[in-house]
């Protein structure tokens, strides 16, 4: 192969050296879920080999694109994991693995730290001596300390949930560990992810209690319901306020960050999202216009580990890979859920 020893050419600001070589062979944990599925989908038409890790506990073996090729595993199986690795001459690790329902995760505490702390530990044990040089870690905006109108990366970070909590402590196990083995990282912070593929074959289809797939659902009965939990925040309307971005641009965000890293071999950290604020009587309200039924909403008191409102500034994104979305607006996201 013409690239197997990376060409070095130039330096990019920061004095450090750029590597030409392009990442070839994608390992994707949790390719069988949601935002995984459509991530690969990504990655193969960008002409990469992608292999995928899933225990089916919660992806699906149908969101699972035919041009993959598919490992039933799970991430805590270091060695077998490092088997993959090895064999597949794998360069970069998408980590995606993980549980993430926030109203569970202050319900089970321990299998939350076990899957998403513990996994990533024995992950990273895997990849330890490996041709791995990039590492791309799907983090969350519940990271950041409750209550902020606007977050940027240097936002305090403090969790109000357990599953914040245990993306916190994933995020430093991955920083320490590609210090000390000399690998990039792109810590990415996703905000909420909604929609669907364009190509209408994948999307939210998880038994997690997301509003968007649940407002979906709702909107093709015959007696539609929509739920709101919590309607007495301090915010425009009572409701939660949320970030949303569309899974088909958070998915070419990982594509666009994982070139960029490896090209200039450096890490990073990003917020992603739009910069917008969308409260649940927003979401309704345009879910709304696709039933002409009789719909009724029903409250309920707020759930624990929710945060009130969380927004993204996206400066840093938007100029690391020069971003510009595709999806970002409500209508174009509802439409697609």
């Amino acid at each position: 192969h013409r690239f197997s020893k990376p060409r070095v050419v130039g330096s990019n600001p920061s004095g450090r050296a750029i590597n030409e070589n392009m990442t070839q062979n994608i390992l994707i944990t949790g390719g069988a879920g949601y935002i995984g599925s459509h991530t690969t989908e990504i990655f193969i038409k960008n002409k990469k080999k992608v292999y995928i890790v899933d225990n089916l506990s919660t992806g699906y073996r149908r969101l699972i694109n035919k041009k993959a090729i598919f490992y039933k595993l799970d991430i805590s199986n270091k060695n077998q994991i490092k088997k993959i690795i090895v064999k597949n001459n794998i360069d970069s690790v998408i980590h995606l693995a993980a549980v993430l329902s926030v109203g569970e995760s202050e319900r089970k505490p321990k299998i939350y730290k076990k899957i998403n702390v513990d996994g990533t530990k024995k992950l990273l044990e895997a990849i330890k001596n490996t041709k791995v040089k990039n590492i791309i870690f799907s983090s969350t905006c519940a990271v950041y300390k409750d209550g902020l109108t606007k977050v940027n990366e240097k936002t305090k970070l403090s969790p109000s949930s357990v599953y914040g909590y245990t993306k916190l402590q994933c995020e430093k196990l991955i920083k320490i560990f590609c210090k000390k083995n000399k690998l990039n990282y792109g810590i990415l912070r996703y905000f909420n992810v909604a929609g669907a593929s364009s190509t209408g074959k994948i999307g939210q289809i998880n038994k997690g209690d997301q509003l968007f797939k649940n407002l979906s659902i709702e909107v093709n009965k015959k007696k539609p319901i929509f739920k709101i939990y919590g309607t007495k925040y301090k915010t425009k309307d009572g409701t939660c306020i949320r970030d949303y971005i569309h899974v088909s641009d958070i998915s070419e965000i990982h594509y666009k960050v994982l070139l960029k890293i490896n090209k200039y071999n450096i890490s990073t950290i990003l917020n992603c999202g739009y910069g917008k604020g969308i409260s649940v009587y927003d979401a309704i309200k345009e879910f709304k216009k696709y039933t002409k039924k009789n719909s009724k909403i029903v409250e309920f008191p707020n759930r624990k580990g929710d945060m009130i409102k969380i927004i993204a500034s996206n400066k840093k994104l938007i100029s690391f890979i020069k971003w510009r979305p595709k999806f970002n607006s409500l209508r174009k996201i509802v439409k697609s859920c």
